[in-house]
């Protein structure tokens, strides 16, 4: 992934077909080593191709994946507005137990500690 972060930043940039020395120089720029095999393995696949539509391809398909959440089948609407009420109370009440548990998980460190 860094790999290809490195390439899209270049070409944003300006370089319409980053070499492996570019994307080498921006990754050791921000202190990360750069995998031969994989930066290799980047560039022969992205040879040639127009980086709008691969992004475009993605996108569509990204788009007809899961994302889960939307439960299974609507709930019916006449005797489960009273049950759907007490569920979401419940929830809610789980919901800021959980909360008070993750901000015990801190235990005083903070992100850049």
């Amino acid at each position: 992934m860094k790999h290809l972060a490195a390439y899209l930043l270049l070409t944003l940039a300006g370089n319409s077909s980053p070499a492996e020395k570019d994307i080498k120089a921006v990754l050791e720029s921000v202190g990360i080593e750069a995998d031969d095999e994989r930066l290799s393995s980047l560039i022969s696949e992205l040879k040639g191709k127009d980086l709008q539509e691969l992004i475009a391809e993605g996108s569509t398909k990204l788009a007809s994946v899961p994302s889960g959440g939307a439960g299974g089948a609507a709930a019916p609407a006449a005797g489960a507005a009273a049950g759907g009420a007490a569920a979401a109370a419940e929830e809610k009440k789980e919901e800021k137990e959980e909360a008070k548990e993750e901000s015990d998980e801190d235990m005083g460190f903070g992100l850049f500690d």
